[in-house]
């Protein structure tokens, strides 16, 4: 790289990284952490490198989901994690004490990041995140340098691999750090002048303007997508028009994420002996996935089997399934078959009854 020694990448900087119960980073928490400062030491000699990790117990359930990720159970977080108020509040003092002006701090996918830390803050001790340095995300500059779509998803695995960076085991906090500021050094090495002469701060600002870029890219897609939607499918249009105002306000907080309607809903912890997400909220996404899995089936499958089947899956009981399918506009006696808003307020007036007279 040329001129590298003017570069931020030779500088110190800070990497970031959160693994959590799952990817509302509103509403979820943080489970394990890492933060990272690297600091240069000479010419051809390794930087100075300072860990910092926690385990926190989240006092929620972690889905299987998040622990096929991650690794870390519901068991193993109570057994050996700490409070998370004392977690969130020793992740936000470590911060602020080594995050400044001339220090960067590097995350992949920052906004998800940066907005989860930010909301366990205001949840556990009624202050948000002071973001106290410029920030640097090689997923926004990646998209920047090459909008077009890439044959495979963003992932920081996936970019690892394009970049020739090491990352030696995916979703463990601390070498998802180290691999996200790998990554940025490379970017910095591969884009000198669009990238790795920029002062932090101005590379900051620029990475908020090229986000903001991208998600106007995305309201026009799915804007395109609203389109061509059926005026009687109601679930989709409406899934698709809070999609399109999420995206359009989340353009304008880079780093940080607002508050959508879905992010705002009170997260319960799971009913006693009940499903893993038996109270926590469905979002659009899990929504279009269950109706796409419904209107998919065999029609000759048996309903109640494919109830069971799918409540398994989401962590539901089965009438929270029928209901969601019903709320979704879906003949929950035909698989495979959507149906009319009468044929759903039937359905609904049935399981109401069957409901009530269980409860009697």
């Amino acid at each position: 790289m040329s001129n590298l020694v003017a570069s931020w990448a030779h500088g110190p900087m800070i990497a970031f990284d959160l693994e959590t119960t799952d990817v509302d980073p509103h509403r979820d928490r943080i489970v394990t952490a890492a933060v990272i400062a690297i600091v240069p030491t000479g010419p051809g000699q390794k930087p100075q490198v300072d860990l910092r990790t926690w385990l926190a117990d989240p006092q929620v359930e972690i889905p299987a989901a998040a622990t096929a990720k991650h690794g870390i159970t519901t068991e193993h977080a109570r057994a050996h994690g700490r409070q998370p108020a004392e977690v969130i509040a020793e992740i936000g003092a470590h911060l602020a004490r080594i995050w400044t002006a001339t220090v960067p701090l590097v995350a992949f996918n920052a906004p998800f990041d940066l907005t989860m830390l930010d909301a366990e803050l205001r949840r556990h001790h009624s202050r948000g995140l002071d973001l106290s340095g410029p920030v640097i995300d090689p997923i926004c500059i990646d998209r920047h340098l090459h909008p077009a779509q890439r044959e495979e998803k963003r992932s920081l695995t996936n970019l690892c691999k394009v970049y020739g960076v090491r990352l030696d085991q995916a979703h463990n906090s601390t070498d998802d750090a180290l691999a996200a500021a790998r990554l940025a050094w490379q970017l910095a090495k591969d884009q000198p002048e669009r990238i790795g002469q920029l002062a932090p701060h101005v590379l900051h600002s620029r990475q908020a303007q090229w986000f903001r870029e991208q998600q106007d890219a995305r309201v026009e897609m799915l804007e395109r997508k609203l389109w061509g939607v059926p005026r009687g499918d109601t679930a989709r249009i409406e899934r698709l028009q809070r999609q399109i105002s999420d995206t359009r306000a989340s353009g304008k907080s880079w780093p940080l994420l607002p508050e959508t309607v879905a992010a705002a809903r009170r997260v319960l912890p799971p009913r006693p002996g009940g499903p893993a997400r038996s109270h926590a909220s469905w979002t659009p996404d899990l929504e279009a996935a269950l109706r796409e899995q419904w209107l998919a089936a065999d029609p000759a499958a048996a309903p109640t089997v494919l109830h069971d089947q799918l409540a398994e899956q989401y962590g539901r009981t089965a009438g929270a399934i029928r209901s969601r399918l019903i709320k979704l506009h879906c003949d929950i006696d035909v698989p495979g078959q959507a149906c009319t808003a009468e044929r759903a307020a039937e359905l609904k007036a049935r399981l109401d009854a069957e409901y009530t007279a269980a409860r009697s």
